[in-house]
């Protein structure tokens, strides 16, 4: 989940956000590429996923979108998802916490020639 990564999100409102923003651990870095890398693609598989955007700086923010808390919920018990929620808990966060919210409106403002979100 690097800074900008992201898949456009086509679904028209109302959709709902799974916002994850966390603190890594500076002691454990082992596998963590690999296991974002998986999450994403394992996702995208989902039935309901609609895409995610991500940075990380000091804080890491990681957002993906999803047609209903049922896909939500499905998602959270994906048995390669809660694997890899138990090594971050373990290994990869100091700190972390999931928001889960509806969108009611989404817009957006792209200039002339750049690439929209």
């Amino acid at each position: 989940m690097s800074a900008g990564g992201g898949h456009r999100v086509t679904a028209e409102p109302p959709y709902y956000a799974v916002i994850f923003t966390s603190v890594r651990s500076k002691t454990d870095d082992a596998g963590y590429a690999d296991a974002a890398a998986r999450m994403i693609a394992l996702a995208e598989g989902m039935d309901g996923f609609l895409g995610v955007e991500s940075a990380r700086e000091a804080v890491g923010i990681t957002v993906s979108y999803w047609r209903d808390l049922a896909s939500i919920k499905a998602w959270k018990a994906q048995a390669d998802h809660s694997a890899a929620q138990a090594e971050g808990r373990q290994s990869w966060y100091d700190a972390y916490r999931v928001r889960i919210a509806k969108v009611e409106r989404d817009y957006d403002f792209v200039r002339e020639g750049a690439q929209p979100l």
